[in-house]
């Protein structure tokens, strides 16, 4: 996968526009509709990833097609829109599960949604998590496995909004 593809795939597979919108404005911290250098490595640091300059510039290259020093959403979905397209949705979604996984046990629990939730910047709470992770949970194990994530984020209605609330 391209450094591009892994820089920004760490936030997630996005299956609607409306969420697509949402992890875009998680970007754009400063939300003047554009995602600039520095706040895309904040972000990605924010995450657990650690991108070189040079990696974060050609990143920029990648995806900034107006060559402005920005990403708008425009761009940013179009970049979305093809990495979909390319048949890596199965690696990016195990790159986004792993994200979560902060422990590498094969399981999202509610604290490491919650850690993961609050870098992001997404004001929630340890119970909201629990209730997020409850909706998918089809084992009742109070965990998400991976099968359960598939599931999750392939379903059009389910979304974890970050806020405990479903669309």
């Amino acid at each position: 996968m391209s450094t591009t593809a892994e820089a920004l795939s760490t936030a997630a597979i996005i299956p609607n526009n409306d969420e697509l919108k949402r992890v875009f404005d998680q970007f754009d911290v400063n939300k003047d509709g554009n995602i600039s250098m520095k706040e895309l490595r904040d972000v990605l640091k924010a995450m657990g990833s650690n991108y070189s300059e040079e990696e974060l510039k050609r990143v920029m290259e990648d995806v900034d097609r107006d060559k402005d020093g920005h990403i708008n959403f425009d761009e940013f979905s179009s970049f979305w829109s093809a990495s979909s397209e390319t048949g890596d949705a199965a690696s990016e979604l195990k790159e986004a599960f792993d994200l979560y996984d902060e422990n590498k046990n094969g399981l999202i629990s509610a604290t490491e949604l919650h850690q993961v939730l609050n870098r992001l910047g997404m004001t929630c709470s340890v119970d909201d998590c629990v209730r997020m992770i409850k909706s998918v949970d089809s084992d009742n194990d109070g965990n998400v496995d991976f099968e359960e994530f598939k599931k999750m984020m392939s379903a059009s209605s389910a979304s974890w909004n970050g806020d405990g609330s479903n669309p």
